[in-house]
């Protein structure tokens, strides 16, 4: 297995297809018909976005606007809550997962903090014990908001830290030392939030072997229930801001493969468990439990428990995830806010499954969360579609290219290179790559 190999340009497959392959052929009144057949006794899961940030990473591939003022958060609130209503006319499923992310939802003032949660249990069915995730940055963080997060009933925290070194922070924009970090951790936990998980990057600007190893020490002194270690995606094409990281400052392909192995090793000695290709849980965490069962899946927030089929997001850009295919809503925020002030669904794009695309998604996912699949089982779930993706399962195992093998029925990565090639391996059943429409960000 070369670094080349390793190194090339494939999608992270939060889904399948991936979004670069929407369409505007999927609008509003497609959402519409696609949202009113959700059955009212299946639970779905929420996800909330809030487009803005104080102050804008240089290393941030999210969709989100620098912002000094309230004003617009306010403006943009003002518009969430229309559409909240509009599509909480449309779905009666129970909600079981709420998930805040943008940007910083922490930006947020406590009061709107409230109003926004309460706006969301008034207009869908929320389950009993439904979960509460938020996306926080610590330099937002005061005793108000830790209160108002309690209040709204916060389960579970998620913070971005990227690295702990002051020179990498300078260069990528992003100024939180160690001690704000540990001082929000400790205040969640002191309110009652039983989840607290942690995201790292590696392959950033001016990040060294001692300085990769020297933050996952400090982050592992905190103790968190779960930690996410992603390498740095640098997409200037994509996103332009990044264009502001001087690209020789960037560690060579050798160097980001050997920081990610070190902090790997780090995290497991420490006693985690690894999930996936870049998360990592203590074995009583739920995402460890759903994994050592087969139940883990992936989505667009990555590596989740939620046995949800159904993921309906609410803000500019925003991806929905329901039986049918995909809906992506308006992505520029001012005409977002437009079309959901007059009442009207903002979905502008989206795909619709075919048989050979949840085919292709249910083996992507597997090998994605599991490392194998079996093919007895794609037969069962998906008959003549499963055919022509054991053919290519059966020519990898053959040359057993990138670990890849076959035992019996099932076809399954090596365990110990599993999180490195487990990308390029599904791109393999992936037959939209390689279209011309979409460009990646590399396996590792």
């Amino acid at each position: 297995m070369t670094t080349k190999t390793l190194l090339q340009s494939v999608p992270r497959y939060t889904s399948y297809p991936t979004a670069p392959h929407f369409h505007g052929g999927i609008g509003a009144d497609v959402a519409r018909a696609w949202l009113e057949t959700l059955p009212p006794d299946e639970p779905v899961s929420l996800y909330v976005h809030i487009p803005f940030c104080d102050r804008l990473c240089w290393f941030c591939a999210c969709h989100t606007k620098q912002t000094r003022h309230y004003q617009p958060v306010a403006a943009y609130l003002d518009a969430l809550l229309c559409e909240v209503a509009t599509i909480g006319r449309i779905i009666r499923s129970p909600v079981k997962a709420l998930h805040f992310g943008g940007g910083s939802p922490t930006m947020l003032t406590p009061a709107d903090m409230k109003r926004l949660a309460r706006h969301l249990k008034d207009t869908f069915n929320f389950a009993p014990g439904a979960s509460v995730s938020v996306e926080m940055d610590p330099n937002d963080m005061d005793e108000a908001r830790f209160d108002a997060l309690a209040e709204i009933g916060m389960t579970r925290a998620s913070l971005g830290i990227q690295d702990f070194d002051p020179k990498v922070q300078q260069v990528i924009n992003r100024i939180q030392s160690f001690e704000d970090t540990a001082r929000v951790v400790e205040n969640v936990r002191a309110r009652g939030v039983g989840s607290v998980n942690l995201d790292l990057l590696y392959g950033l600007p001016h990040q060294t072997m001692d300085g990769v190893a020297t933050t996952i020490r400090q982050t592992l002194s905190l103790r968190p229930d779960r930690l996410a270690l992603f390498g740095y995606a640098h997409v200037p094409w994509f996103k332009k801001h990044q264009t502001m990281i001087d690209e020789a400052s960037l560690p060579d392909a050798g160097e980001r493969l050997a920081q990610a192995d070190e902090a790997r090793r780090i995290i497991l000695e420490a006693g985690y468990r690894a999930i996936g290709i870049d998360h990592f849980a203590f074995a009583s965490d739920s995402l460890a439990l759903a994994a050592q069962s087969g139940r883990l899946r992936r989505n667009f927030q990555g590596y989740t428990d939620d046995s949800c089929e159904s993921l309906i997001g609410l803000g500019p850009s925003s991806i929905s995830q329901v039986p049918q295919g995909y809906l992506q809503t308006m992505p520029a925020t001012g005409e977002y806010m437009r079309i959901v002030k007059s009442g009207q669904i903002a979905a502008v794009r989206g795909l619709a499954l075919s048989e050979d695309d949840r085919a292709r998604r249910w083996v992507i996912e597997r090998l994605m969360c599991d490392f194998a699949f079996d093919g007895n089982e794609a037969i069962r779930q998906f008959g003549a579609a499963a055919h022509p993706i054991l053919q290519t399962a059966l020519s990898l195992a053959a040359g057993n290219d990138l670990g890849f093998s076959r035992l019996g029925e099932r076809f399954e990565l090596a365990p110990e290179t599993a999180y490195k090639t487990a990308r390029l391996v599904a791109a393999a059943f992936d037959a939209y790559l390689g279209s011309g429409m979409a460009r990646h960000s590399a396996a590792i």
